[in-house]
């Protein structure tokens, strides 16, 4: 199975994370974790630049949601049924929105997994990975979960050790 151009162009670089240490299932796990912090650290630059180009709108949309919610809520309190009702139903229609947008925006932060999985694909399709201290077998997509649950909590401890040397200043008030 050829691989596609933009697989075939990053896998010299991807595949020396793989050829480490001359132990072949030490470099699937530590090559695999390499990738994986690769992906976390593109999803990362991909949710922080969405969040640059959409940020505004999604406050926006949280701040109406808010506000139909208070108005909902002082419609309640004024005996009002029906003006709670519309502002209510004004005020669900908004959190869904803003529900929806934030789902939406998570997409920015997953995306390299799947291409990481499909370059993987390529190397690593039927191979057999033992996983150390038992005697079971994994095939490369449980491989990359656990490494890139590793590499998660690797890169949240990162973040928060970094923002002990490097604290980022805290955003204006509205």
């Amino acid at each position: 199975m050829d691989m596609p151009w933009p697989f075939a162009a990053l896998d010299p670089y991807l595949i020396r994370f793989y050829r480490l240490t001359g132990r072949a299932v030490a470099d699937f796990y530590l090559g695999t974790f390499v990738l994986a912090l690769h992906a976390l650290a593109l999803g990362e630059l991909s949710l922080w630049l969405a969040r640059r180009l959409v940020g505004r709108y999604l406050e926006e949309t949280a701040a109406q949601a808010r506000h139909y919610q208070e108005l909902s809520i002082e419609a309640l309190k004024a005996g009002d049924r029906a003006a709670y009702e519309a502002a209510n139903k004004l005020a669900n229609e908004a959190f869904s929105k803003a529900f929806f947008q934030q789902l939406a925006l998570s997409g920015a932060f997953f995306w390299p997994a799947p291409v990481a999985l499909a370059w993987m694909q390529y190397r690593f399709l039927g191979v057999d990975i033992p996983l150390p201290g038992t005697g079971l077998s994994l095939g490369f997509i449980g491989a990359f979960i656990l490494c890139y649950l590793a590499a998660y909590f690797c890169w949240k401890r990162l973040l928060k050790l970094a923002g002990r040397w490097w604290p980022v200043p805290a955003p204006p008030p509205s």
